[in-house]
């Protein structure tokens, strides 16, 4: 039987340090769809881009949003980890290990959501952890404050249950820590402190990282009202 897509929303409305909005039908988060989920009638949908932030062990039964018309995009951050690097010490030491490693495919990310000319569904599995990373930047970048940015992240744990069962978390042996299952203020929090005390700031961060100006423009054009 259909369910609501978990974790899914828009992150429009949200404001800008000098007061513009986020566009609506722009940016979209989730966890992981499947082929017959639900979504809200005023929700953009279906699609036109839809970036997988998994890793390729995670892929092997397909896309369950193949059926769709959307360029679909993989982009595996936690694949991008160096050997011996993926630490399970903490979702804090893991989202800082993901900004040293990863950072190339988060610029393609930015790249992505710039150039689509439709909506651009961003996901993992549960739309916390990577999906969270790689949203906080693109929402940094347009100039989302940090608070704010912040309060988006925490509204994943509103859709927990929903998660867990979508991922048959009850069902299964935990791979992870529970811990790991939980929303982390704190993990968020050092990502977002990395880019804040960078030289240049979140831009500087995107810059150093491989990303170009040009990208920068087209993406607050795209995003903001």
């Amino acid at each position: 039987m259909p369910v609501d897509l978990p974790n899914l929303r828009d992150v429009a409305g949200l404001s800008t340090a000098d007061g513009r909005r986020v566009r609506p039908g722009v940016l979209l988060r989730s966890a992981l769809p499947a082929h017959d989920d639900l979504v809200p009638d005023d929700l953009a949908w279906p699609p036109s881009v839809v970036i997988d932030l998994r890793s390729p062990y995670e892929l092997r039964h397909g896309h369950p949003l193949a059926h769709l018309e959307a360029r679909l995009v993989n982009l595996p951050l936690l694949q991008a980890l160096r050997p011996g690097n993926q630490s399970s010490e903490s979702l804090a030491v893991l989202y800082r290990v993901v900004l040293e490693d990863a950072a190339h495919l988060l610029v393609d990310l930015v790249h992505e959501v710039a150039d689509a000319d439709g909506p651009v569904l961003v996901h993992c599995a549960a739309g916390k952890d990577r999906t969270g990373v790689g949203v906080a930047l693109v929402l940094r970048l347009v100039g989302v404050p940090h608070d704010e940015v912040m309060a988006d992240y925490l509204l994943t744990d509103h859709a927990r249950a929903a998660i867990d069962e979508r991922l048959h978390r009850d069902d299964i042996e935990p791979i992870y820590p529970v811990s790991f299952y939980l929303v982390a203020p704190e993990a968020i929090e050092g990502v977002l402190e990395v880019w804040d005390e960078h030289p240049g700031g979140v831009e500087g961060w995107f810059l150093e990282a491989g990303g170009d100006a040009a990208t920068l423009e087209r993406l607050q054009e795209r995003m903001l009202e």
